[in-house]
């Protein structure tokens, strides 16, 4: 939190840019980092486009449960493309510099995806409870219909509810220093250049964090509370194990998002340190939209299965 006298904060002149934090010191660590973001960048607009690609060309994933996973690739592939090229264009002309208006964009586009991102995911829970607790009526309750409007309500959340603390935060005066200490625009370093007292906002973001996090989070557990309860009356070993399977997958990264995301923004500010902030944003933001489609090709014999089937096409072709 900074304050600054009356006088200052009326004879503020108004920041025009933001300069990242410089996290190389020697070029051979800056040509490291930049092959490694490039193939991390690169593995992770294939997986997921893959996945894109596979559930729309396979009739036999064309179920809830693939129309979703469908919409969370192509969230990934927005995600880390509102942060990667960026690090990538600093580490490669060593131009730090991002535009006021370019670091409020890149702010607001974190926080929608990542705000579409949580309801997504309690939306592919509630799928999967459905899919488990109510086998027989599952294509009723589950139609395209359902889905789209599910599906259009998680991108509606994200893309109004980050809007006013982003328009908030960007409206405070920033009079110096600017130099972000961070890896991109994110709430916390860029509140810290802040003009004056930021504990409103502070109080505003800690609200939307529990609201984007812990509502959706105590969807999926209490999905999965149900599906456990389901799974445990199964007489069948075969069949709580085909049902272990369908989930796994979800859980896992379930697990990593809201994992990291709590460590972020709901662990109190007093143990928020720059290194460990840094390390924990580059894994939610560049590392797991790469481990996603791995966990879901990986663990999935469906996907696997597809996978299979759509070499077979382009061999036979």
């Amino acid at each position: 939190m900074s304050y600054t006298s009356e006088s200052a904060q009326r004879n503020h002149s108004m920041l025009t840019s933001f300069i990242f934090f410089r996290f190389w010191r020697h070029p051979e660590t800056r040509a490291i980092l930049c092959v490694s973001f490039s193939i991390i960048y690169t593995i992770a607009l294939t997986g997921n486009i893959l996945i894109i690609f596979m559930t729309v060309l396979d009739p036999a994933l064309h179920t809830p449960m693939y129309f979703f996973l469908r919409n969370l690739s192509f969230l990934e592939i927005c995600y880390t493309s509102v942060t990667i090229p960026k690090m990538l264009v600093n580490l490669i002309s060593e131009e730090r510099a991002i535009s006021f208006s370019g670091c409020a964009a890149q702010m607001y586009f974190l926080l929608s995806l990542g705000t579409t991102e949580c309801y997504l995911l309690a939306a592919m829970a509630y799928d999967r409870y459905r899919a488990i607790c109510s086998p027989l009526h599952y294509t009723l309750l589950m139609n395209h219909r359902v889905c789209a409007k599910m599906a259009a309500a998680c991108w509606l959340c994200g893309i109004l509810m980050p809007l006013g603390n982003v328009a908030w935060i960007f409206s405070l005066p920033y009079c110096g220093p600017n130099e972000v200490n961070h890896f991109f625009c994110d709430i916390y370093p860029v509140l810290k250049l802040a003009c004056g007292d930021t504990s409103r906002n502070e109080a505003s973001i800690l609200a939307f964090s529990v609201l984007i996090n812990l509502s959706p989070f105590l969807l999926v557990v209490v999905s999965y509370a149900q599906i456990l309860s389901s799974i445990l009356k199964t007489p069948s070993a075969e069949g709580r194990q085909k049902a272990f399977s369908t989930c796994s997958s979800h859980l896992t990264v379930v697990t990593l998002f809201y994992g990291s995301a709590c460590a972020i923004y709901l662990r109190p500010k007093s143990n928020h340190t720059v290194e460990v902030d840094m390390l924990i944003s580059l894994f939610y933001s560049v590392l797991a939209p790469v481990l996603n489609p791995v966990i879901y090709s990986l663990r999935n014999k469906e996907v696997k299965s597809a996978l299979s089937r759509l070499r077979g096409r382009r061999k036979f072709s």
